[in-house]
């Protein structure tokens, strides 16, 4: 917890940085300088209300912690923003000058962009919609995936998958319960939920029993991965909280679904040597990497151990690397999460792919892997990456 302050008060000081410069090129002298005094005092406070926040998180209010996330998302996203649209436009004007003739130099008019007061009002308008808006706005996405010799009664089948959903103060039980109400109404035959859900000790146990009572909507039930958030929010009490549910949560082990002897559901746990490697050394770094490999496939082993040859599977993994494991395995489709498609996009693709897999289907020959972008959020925010129930139909060829 320690290093994730660290990280996040050394990146929100960066944008600060950054900010303060980009204002230079958008008001003049008078202007600027109040500006950035002002930026200075709003920045500071809400770092300063973050590092006190983190030492007394667990008596904070969850209605305080949200509002207080909200405006702190829009305000440095508003930030981060403006500074890509000041870039853009000296990038643009640089290239401008360079095609035209030269014009009498003026040294305020070199210094500052047109229409300054055009960048911070865009920028705060698209922070406030990705905030407001598209992180509420759950979109359905519908995939057809071709399975060779697919029995005639799993020709149609419907897999609806959520994943992400990190329960706590930017997603609440009543939308969790929207939710899988909304999954409901439309009837997919099987309910996935790819991990990142139990997101919060308070509300963990009701949000297991909450999940338990949606099992009956659907016809073969709801079916549930751990995610590393599970780990890290006493995994021990989630699974004893799931042992007494409805709730099918093979970890490391496979399950036939009732509609034909042929079809199973393959769980994998979170291999957790994966989160230490951003952190790590180079030669640590590389340790870690074959670790998570070796992991991996341990648990895909013994996941795979006793599922029939003539077997259908269905992969349910958190990391979406495990797609490489399942091609491995002639899995033809495996759904996962963890990376929230990067919560930004442009033209339907992740902006930061910091993942292998970081957003959408991959394909691998005749096998299939998604990778969710989740329903939840690290930090309240998406734009160009709405929240989504992915639905997948399974086809005879």
């Amino acid at each position: 917890m320690k290093m994730f302050l660290i990280i996040t008060a050394t990146i929100l000081a960066a944008i600060l940085g950054l900010t303060l410069i980009c204002v230079g090129f958008l008001f003049n002298d008078d202007a600027k300088r109040r500006m950035r005094r002002l930026l200075i005092l709003i920045d500071v406070l809400i770092l300063g209300t973050l590092a006190v926040g983190s030492t007394m998180r667990a008596s904070i209010p969850p209605t305080a912690a949200e509002i207080f996330g909200d405006v702190a998302a829009v305000v440095f996203m508003a930030q981060l923003i403006c500074i890509a649209l000041v870039v853009i436009a000296l990038l643009v004007r640089t290239i401008y000058r360079r095609l035209n003739k030269p014009v009498p130099f003026n040294r305020e008019r070199r210094a500052m962009l047109a229409y300054g007061i055009f960048y911070p009002l865009v920028s705060t308008a698209a922070s406030l919609y990705g905030n407001q808006v598209e992180r509420n706005d759950t979109v359905d996405n519908r995939f057809d995936i071709p399975i060779e010799e697919l029995p005639d009664d799993l020709d149609g089948f419907v897999i609806a998958q959520i994943s992400d959903v990190h329960l706590g103060a930017y997603f609440s039980l009543d939308r969790l319960s929207q939710l899988l109400d909304r999954i409901a109404e439309a009837k997919p035959d099987l309910l996935a939920i790819t991990g990142d859900i139990f997101d919060s000790v308070p509300m963990n146990d009701a949000a297991i029993k909450l999940v338990d009572g949606y099992c009956d909507r659907f016809k073969y039930g709801i079916w549930y991965c751990h995610g590393n958030h599970e780990h890290h929010r006493g995994i021990r009490a989630i699974e004893e909280g799931l042992s007494s549910t409805k709730i099918h949560w093979p970890v490391n082990r496979s399950e036939r679904v009732d509609v034909n002897r042929r079809l199973y559901i393959v769980g994998v746990d979170y291999p957790m040597h994966s989160m230490m490697m951003p952190m790590a050394e180079r030669e640590e770094r590389d340790e870690l990497e074959r670790n998570f490999q070796r992991q991996k496939h341990e648990y895909m082993v013994e996941a795979m151990s006793g599922v029939p040859s003539d077997a259908i599977c269905v992969l349910l993994a958190h990391h979406p690397e495990f797609i490489d494991d399942a091609v491995e395995f002639k899995i033809p489709l495996t759904l996962t999460g963890h990376t929230h498609g990067s919560q930004i996009g442009i033209f339907g693709l992740p902006l930061f792919p910091i993942f292998k897999y970081t957003r959408g289907m991959v394909k691998h020959g005749n096998y299939f892997g998604y990778v969710h972008v989740g329903n939840g959020s690290w930090f309240p925010f998406r734009l160009g990456c709405p929240p989504e129930i992915a639905y997948f139909t399974l086809k005879r060829i």
